[in-house]
Parts: C-alpha cells; sequence; structure tokens
C-alpha cells in the first residue's frame, strides 16, 4: 500500500475539503481516466483495492496511472478508551480529494475493456466518480 516515506508532522488536523481541484483535473497521461465529482477522503487500502480490480479486469494489459497519493495521516484512539488524554495514534494514510481531480488513468486496452475496468475501481471508492476522456480522442 501506498505510504509517504517521510512527513513534517506526525499528525495531521483534519481540515476541511472545500472548492474544486486546481491540479489534476486533466487527463496528462492515459486516453480514459476516473474523475471525483465530490469531496472525499480516500485511504490507501481504497486505492489500491481499485488499483486491482481494474488490474485484474485488464489481464494486466495496457498502463495504469495512479494520480493521488495518500500523504495525509489519520489518527484514531484505541477501542474502549474514555475522551480526553489527547490526540490517538496514526493509523493509517489518505489522500483528501476535491471534485474534478482524476484519480486514475488507463492507455493500451480497448476503451470498452477500460470503461468497465474503471468502472469497477469506482464501486471500491468512497467517493462519486465519472469517466472522462482526453480531449481530441
Amino acid at each position: 500500500m501506498l505510504a509517504p516515506k517521510k512527513v513534517k508532522f506526525r499528525k495531521w488536523q483534519k481540515g476541511r475539503l472545500r472548492g474544486h481541484a486546481t491540479r489534476g483535473a486533466l487527463i496528462a497521461f492515459g486516453d480514459i481516466g476516473l474523475k471525483a465529482v465530490e469531496h472525499g477522503r480516500i485511504t490507501s487500502q481504497q486505492i489500491e483495492a481499485a488499483r486491482i480490480a481494474m488490474m485484474r479486469h485488464i489481464k494486466r494489459g495496457g498502463k495504469v496511472w495512479i494520480r493521488i497519493f495518500p500523504d495525509h495521516p489519520v489518527t484514531a484512539k484505541p477501542l474502549e478508551t474514555r475522551q480526553g488524554s489527547g490526540k490517538g495514534a496514526p493509523v493509517g494514510w489518505c489522500a483528501p480529494v476535491h471534485p474534478g481531480r482524476v484519480l486514475y488513468e488507463i492507455k493500451g486496452v480497448s476503451l470498452d475493456l477500460a470503461k468497465e475496468a474503471l468502472t469497477r475501481a469506482a464501486h471500491k471508492l468512497p467517493v462519486k466518480t465519472i469517466i472522462v476522456m482526453k480531449e481530441g480522442a
């Protein structure tokens, strides 16, 4: 699973997801992609599950790009712990996603196969998505 090698701070504040994606909103590498249409946080496990679903469907043909990276730490307190006594320990990583962000791209397979693979990946993700094509393709 994806995780950063090093971060400046062990624990971050949660922050607020507002506005639209300014970067990563256009297809840059592949011919067809999966674009988020709502805000959300995608965990590294969900990113990996979607990637595996795509790769299995295209039978490892073509090329897949993952356009998001989970660099935001997620913390949690242990179960059955009373409130207070500080913030919980880091338990994983997530990628904050804004509407308009391209999550995955595919190139080198037929259009129908790529659409079905991206649909299978979309079922693994917690945000609503649409399938988009490269301009002029």
